[in-house]
C-alpha cells in the first residue's frame, strides 16, 4: 500500500519556505515557528490581513505573510475539489469575481478534468501545459477516483457468500476517510491538524467547523438599499424593495424607467401616437378636430353642444337648437306638456282626454278615468296601475315576494301564478311544498342505484366502471390497459369481466401464491432434468443447465458443491506431486467454477453489483503486498467490470454488470485475484463464473 498522500498543492507551500528560509541553523528554528504562526492563522481566521506583529523581524513578518498566504490558497483550492466531487458546475453563483473566486474556480475545473480522464480510462499524468498548481490537483482527484474504483468470495444477487481466503493487510492513516475532522484533514506525523473550507470557521473543540455569518461581520460588500443573505459558505445581496411599476431593475442594482413606446408595450390605438413619460407613458391622437367639436378618449370628434355649454347664445324670445358642429336660433312657440295640446288658434294648451277615444288605454277589462292632463285606470286583482305607461301591469308576484310563495320555483301567469320543482322532486298536495321522487323505483342504473335527495346515484360492483356517456351504464374495466396494468402481473396480463387474469411463461415458471408473480421452477431440486450422470444440474430463472465441471491435471475437488439460492459453487485444490516442480510453482492455488442466474433488468440506469469477491486480511508487510482483481476472459462488448473496495477488514472484488443486457444470453467470465508480494504474483485464485441472463425481468 502507498503510504498517506500529501495534499497535492504541498509543493507550493515548501517551494515558498525554502526561498525564505535564511542560511545558517541559528535562524531555523525561528523561521519555522513564524511559519507555523501565519500557517495557524489562515486556518483560523480565514484571512492574511492584520497578521504580521511589529515586534517580528522582517524575515519573521516575510515567513508568516508567505505561509498564510500559501494555506489559504490551499484552503481555497480545497474548497473548488471538494465542489468538483459534488457537482459538475463549477461556476460561482456570485457576480463579481474576486480573487479566492478565481482560485476556486481553477482548481474545481482542474479536478474535474482529472475524475473525467479518469472515467475515460485516461493517464493520470497531468500534461506541462496546464500548469504546476493545476496539473497536480488534475493528478490527485484523478488518482482518487482510481482508488475509489478498486477480491475471496462469490456473492449472487442475493449476496450468497462462497469463502475465497486471501490476505491483505494496510496501514492506518489517521487522515483516511476525513479523519477526526469535518471538512479537511493534514496528518503532520505528530499531530492532526483540521481546517475549513472558504465561509467556514473552525470551533474551539479543533475539529467541527461552522459557516460564517459574513451579514453580521464586515466580509459582505452589499450596496445602500441591498440587503445580505447569509447562505451556507458565502452570502448574497438583495434589494430591499422593488421598482415599482413602469421601472426595471439593471444588474447595478439601480431602477430605470421602462420605454413602453420603445419596447411597444404601450397599449395605444392606431389612431393615437406613444409618448413615453417617467414610469409611464400617454396616448396623442393624431387627428385634430374642426371648431365646433370635441375629441374623445377614442381619438373621436364630437359634436359640442352650444346650447348646453354657452351661457344664453341667443335673444331673449328665441330658443337655442344645436345644428352639427354650430347652433340656430328660433322664435319660441308655446310648448304643451305630456296630457296637453295646442288650441287652435296655437296660443294656449288645453287637456286630452285620453279616455274618450276608443283605444282603451288601461286595457281590457279596466276601467279609464280622466283627470286634467293625465288619467288613472282602476285594475282589476293581480293588476297595477303603471305611472308611466299609463296601464294596468301584471303584479309579478314570484319577484314582489321571492321564496315566499313557493318552496322551489314560481312560475308568474297573468293576474297570478304557480308553482313548480325542480328534477328529482314532485309538487305536494299543498301546490307550494316539494317532496323527494324515489328514481331508483323505475330502475334506471344497469347495476346498483342509490335514491339520494332530489337526485340518484349509479354505482358499479367490484371491477366494473360507471360510463362517462349516459352515466348509468356500468362498463368493464380492462385492468390490463390501466395505466398501471403493466405492473399488475408480472409476465402478461388477461382481462376477464369484472376482474382479471395472470399468466406465467409455458415452461420454466408457476404462478405465485398471490396470483401475480411468477415463481421459477427448480428443475434440479425437483428431479424434471435431463441431465446425466456424469453432468451437474444447475438451476437457471425459467430452466436448468446440464454442465460437466471437472478439474484440470495436478487439481482435487474440496468437497461438495456448494449450493445457494441462484448460485452453485464447485472449487477445485490444487494438489501437486512432491516431484512436480513446474506444479509447485505454478501460482494457480484454486479453480472455482460457479454459476449465477440473471433477470434482464427491465430498467437498467446504473451499474449492478452481481458478483462479490471477499480476501481475507494477509500476515505480510502492507507495503509490500496488494490484492488485484482483473477479467481476463469472456467479457464480450465490455457488459462487466471488476472494483476494488475495503469492508469489514477485508478487501473486495465487486463484479458489476455496467451494460444492459436483453437475455437470453450466456457468459463464462474468467476473473482472476492475484495476491503481489513486492510486485510478484506470489499466488492466484481463478473464478470461471457461468451467467445466464433469462429474457425475462422476474
Amino acid at each position: 500500500m502507498d503510504p498517506p498522500r500529501r495534499p497535492p498543492w504541498s509543493p507550493l507551500l515548501l517551494l515558498a519556505l525554502l526561498l525564505l528560509l535564511p542560511s545558517g541553523r541559528a535562524q531555523e528554528a525561528s523561521v519555522e515557528t513564524c511559519c507555523s504562526r501565519g500557517y495557524e492563522w489562515a486556518s483560523q481566521k480565514k484571512d492574511c490581513r492584520f497578521l504580521s506583529s511589529d515586534r517580528d523581524s522582517k524575515e519573521c513578518r516575510i515567513a508568516q505573510e508567505q505561509c498564510c498566504l500559501s494555506q489559504l490558497e490551499v484552503l481555497h483550492c480545497t474548497t473548488g475539489m471538494a465542489i468538483a466531487s459534488k457537482q459538475e458546475n463549477c461556476d460561482l453563483p456570485r457576480e463579481n469575481s474576486t480573487c479566492e473566486d478565481k482560485i476556486i474556480k481553477k482548481c474545481c475545473y482542474c479536478c474535474f478534468l482529472g475524475k473525467e480522464a479518469q472515467k475515460q480510462g485516461h493517464s493520470c499524468e497531468q500534461s506541462l501545459l496546464m500548469g504546476y498548481q493545476c496539473g497536480l490537483v488534475f493528478r490527485a482527484c484523478c488518482v482518487e477516483g482510481q482508488e475509489n474504483s478498486d477480491a475471496g468470495i462469490v456473492d449472487g444477487p442475493n449476496k450468497e457468500l462462497v469463502e475465497i481466503n486471501l490476505e491483505d493487510h494496510y496501514l492506518n492513516d489517521r487522515c483516511r476517510g476525513g479523519g477526526p475532522c469535518t471538512q479537511q484533514c493534514r496528518d503532520t506525523g505528530t499531530s492532526v491538524l483540521c481546517s475549513c473550507f472558504m465561509g467556514y470557521q473552525l470551533q474551539a473543540d479543533g475539529f467541527t467547523c461552522e459557516d460564517i455569518n459574513e451579514c453580521i461581520t464586515s466580509a459582505n460588500a452589499c450596496n445602500i438599499g441591498q440587503i445580505c443573505v447569509n447562505t451556507l459558505g458565502s452570502f448574497r445581496c438583495q434589494r430591499e424593495t422593488n421598482c415599482g411599476t413602469g421601472y426595471q431593475l439593471t444588474e447595478h442594482n439601480f431602477c430605470k424607467d421602462i420605454d413602453e413606446c420603445e419596447t411597444g408595450i404601450h397599449n395605444c390605438l392606431p389612431d393615437f401616437i406613444c409618448q413615453n413619460t417617467p414610469g409611464s407613458f400617454r396616448c396623442r391622437p393624431k387627428q385634430q378636430c374642426k371648431i365646433g367639436f370635441i375629441q374623445d378618449a377614442l381619438g373621436n370628434c364630437i359634436d359640442i353642444n352650444e346650447c348646453l355649454t354657452l351661457a344664453a347664445p341667443c335673444p331673449a324670445g328665441q330658443a337655442c337648437i344645436n345644428t352639427d358642429g354650430s347652433f340656430a336660433c328660433h322664435r319660441n312657440v308655446p310648448n304643451c306638456g305630456r296630457g296637453y295640446r295646442l288650441n287652435e288658434e296655437k296660443t294656449r294648451c288645453v287637456d286630452i282626454d285620453e279616455c274618450s277615444g276608443t283605444s282603451q288605454p288601461c286595457g281590457k277589462g279596466h276601467t279609464c278615468i280622466n283627470s286634467p292632463g293625465s288619467y288613472r285606470c282602476q285594475c282589476q286583482l293581480g293588476y297595477y296601475f303603471d305611472g308611466i305607461s299609463r296601464t294596468c301591469t301584471d303584479v309579478n308576484e314570484c319577484r314582489r315576494y321571492p321564496g315566499r310563495l313557493c318552496a322551489h320555483k314560481c312560475e308568474n301567469t297573468p293576474g297570478s301564478y304557480y308553482c313548480s320543482c325542480t328534477m328529482g322532486f314532485k309538487l305536494s298536495s299543498d301546490g307550494r311544498s316539494c317532496e323527494d321522487l324515489n328514481e331508483c323505483e323505475s330502475s334506471p342504473c344497469s347495476q346498483e342505484c342509490a335514491n339520494v335527495y332530489g337526485s340518484y346515484q349509479c354505482y358499479c360492483r367490484r371491477g366494473y366502471q360507471l360510463s362517462d356517456i349516459d352515466g348509468v351504464t356500468c362498463e368493464d374495466i380492462d385492468e390490463c390497459a390501466l395505466p398501471t396494468g403493466g405492473h399488475i402481473c408480472a409476465y402478461r396480463c388477461i382481462n376477464v369481466a369484472g376482474s382479471f387474469q395472470c399468466t406465467c411463461p409455458a415452461s420454466g415458471y408457476k404462478l405465485a401464491p398471490n396470483a401475480r408473480n411468477c415463481q421459477d421452477i427448480d428443475e434440479c431440486l425437483t428431479e424434471t432434468h435431463t441431465c446425466s450422470h456424469n453432468q451437474t444440474c444447475f438451476n437457471i430463472q425459467g430452466g436448468f443447465r446440464c454442465l460437466s465441471l471437472e478439474c484440470p491435471e495436478n487439481y482435487r475437488k474440496s468437497g461438495d458443491t456448494i449450493r445457494h439460492e441462484k448460485t452453485d459453487t464447485i472449487r477445485c485444490i490444487k494438489s501437486c506431486r512432491p516431484s512436480d516442480a513446474n506444479c509447485i510453482l505454478d501460482p494457480v492455488h484454486t479453480i472455482s467454477h460457479t454459476v449465477i442466474s440473471l433477470p434482464t433488468f427491465r430498467e437498467f440506469s446504473r451499474p449492478e453489483e452481481i458478483i462479490f469477491l471477499r480476501a481475507i486480511t494477509p500476515a505480510y508487510a502492507t507495503n509490500e503486498a496488494d490484492i488485484i482483481f482483473d477479467i481476463t476472459e469472456g467479457n464480450l462488448r465490455d457488459s462487466f467490470d471488476i472494483i476494488k473496495r475495503y469492508a469489514d477488514g477485508m478487501t473486495v472484488g465487486v463484479v458489476r454488470q455496467v451494460k444492459p443486457i436483453i437475455g437470453p444470453f450466456y457468459a463464462t467470465l474468467k476473473l482472476e485475484m492475484n495476491y503481489v508480494v513486492g510486485g510478484v504474483v506470489s499466488h492466484r485464485n481463478v473464478v470461471n463464473v457461468h451467467i445466464f441472463v433469462s429474457e425475462y425481468w422476474f
